[in-house]
């Protein structure tokens, strides 16, 4: 089977047309491999035919610009030189002649290149944008390899470009940020009651983390890394989540709470939406998430408490084995303590962390890691204290629902063992409701708890946020 594809351009009216021959290829039809367009043909088609259009379109546009636009006289030819253009489906080189300006009118040049009004850039948008998207995902070397994988680059572009075309967007979109500002609520609360009804609920979960710097070794820099997720009711099935992620150096960076800002905005978040916060309570993740929406609610994540509190119970461990009557009791306190916090009954957990203290006394000369164990107490205490306004602010079912999706949705991974604590955790607390309030909290729960396959949320932060840092140093 001989196939041959041809290109028809008209003029806008309609009455002229050139025929251009794109390609001509035989296809065999006697094997399931020689069905349809392989991906070698296709890439020489895409090619080819961008080419054939790209050259009609700068023929045309020149065309335009050959005669003085004042008086209409031909314009005389100067020079003439080449241009290089990157797109998509490969690299194309163009006649870019240089022309003298008529004498009729006063000019600041005495000669113009009509091709750089047209080519403001040597690569087109959307490679860029294919660049840069698969760049915050994957490394430089693979992104170039997906890239040419399926379209048809120019084989000369090396991983360097793409790096450098990527550093370029970014400083382009950091340029394009707003002004930083302490307080993004907008309007009156007259205003927020007369905004239509909002679609969904906001639920934006922030972590920091510490990233080894490449080029020296020995130091770290701080990463803060979130996700915003925009989800719809019960009644809303046919809509899926939303999601977006930011990222920055939190030592760098100088407009925190406007990327955050940008970031929900670009999700369509209005004054009278709710919008849940969860994080781990430090100072620098309040302040970000402080003063951004009227309708926010600032929830602690689980994780980072009951982390603090395995700690004691492993030091609870090593008091059994000094005395196994007393030890069993501090480990039971422990326990007790823990179900204080997961409840949000921060004046009690303050007050069983003092009873700890008092049992404990009898191991000061007895348990070695004695002065450890103190210490990870006092800590707790100071943690506790400084979150408190975070953990004191909803009840202990709503507590229940969020914290435990939130483990699954800002983790990057989850054992199998700490899904088990948590689902026990969640049936002991089932015992205390009710029937009816048991099958909801069930519902909304039952596939918080089963591992999800997110681990790329952080990668992809990371990514963005360490390309962010080396391109601000």
């Amino acid at each position: 089977m001989r196939v041959k594809l041809q290109l028809v351009i008209g003029n806008d009216e309609g009455d002229e047309e050139t025929v251009t021959d794109v390609i001509t290829f035989n296809k065999h039809n006697h094997r399931i491999e020689h069905l349809g367009l392989s991906l070698a043909e296709s890439k020489e088609l895409l090619s080819t035919l961008q080419r054939h259009l790209l050259q009609q379109q700068v023929d045309t546009f020149l065309d335009t610009c050959s005669t003085c636009p004042d008086c209409g006289t031909p314009l005389k030819l100067k020079a003439r030189s080449r241009r290089w253009f990157r797109t998509l489906f490969g690299t194309f080189q163009f006649d870019s002649p240089r022309l003298e300006h008529c004498d009729c009118t006063r000019r600041k040049t005495s000669s113009f290149r009509p091709l750089s009004a047209l080519l403001t850039e040597s690569v087109a948008p959307e490679l860029l944008y294919m660049e840069s998207k698969w760049s915050s995902l994957v490394s430089y070397g693979m992104s170039l390899e997906a890239l040419q994988d399926f379209l048809p680059l120019d084989l000369t572009l090396d991983v360097k470009t793409v790096r450098y075309d990527t550093l370029k967007v970014a400083k382009r979109l950091e340029a394009e940020l707003g002004e930083e500002q302490p307080d993004f609520i907008d309007g009156d609360p007259s205003d927020w009651d007369l905004l239509p009804p909002p679609e969904g609920a906001f639920t934006v979960g922030i972590d920091g983390g510490y990233v080894r710097n490449w080029l020296d070794k020995k130091h770290h820099f701080e990463v803060i890394v979130g996700k915003s997720t925009l989800s719809f009711g019960e009644a809303e099935d046919t809509k899926s989540p939303l999601h977006k992620r930011l990222g920055f150096v939190q030592t760098l960076d100088t407009k925190p709470k406007r990327r955050l800002y940008e970031v929900l905005q670009s999700q369509g978040l209005q004054m009278n939406q709710n919008i849940t916060f969860l994080s781990d309570g430090d100072d620098t993740l309040r302040k970000l998430q402080l003063e951004m929406s009227p309708k926010a609610t600032h929830l602690l994540d689980w994780f980072h408490l009951t982390m603090k509190l395995r700690v004691l119970d492993q030091f609870g461990k090593g008091l059994v084995h000094c005395e196994a009557v007393l030890g069993e009791a501090i480990r039971d306190q422990i326990e007790r303590l823990k179900w204080s916090l997961w409840h949000g009954q921060v004046d009690k957990a303050l007050g069983k962390i003092d009873d700890l203290e008092t049992s404990m006394e009898p191991f000061s000369e007895t348990y070695a890691r004695f002065p450890q164990l103190v210490k990870a107490l006092s800590e707790l205490r100071t943690y506790i204290g400084a979150c408190s306004h975070f953990s004191g602010q909803v009840s202990s079912r709503a507590r229940c629902e969020v914290a435990i999706r939130f483990n699954m949705f800002h983790r990057p991974a989850l054992s199998y063992d700490r899904n088990r604590s948590m689902a026990s955790a969640l049936a002991r607390h089932q015992k205390r409701l009710g029937p009816f309030k048991r099958r909801l909290i069930t519902r909304r729960t039952a596939l918080s708890i089963a591992p999800l396959p997110i681990g790329s949320f952080m990668a992809r932060s990371l990514a963005y946020a360490i390309r962010l840092w080396f391109l601000m140093k």
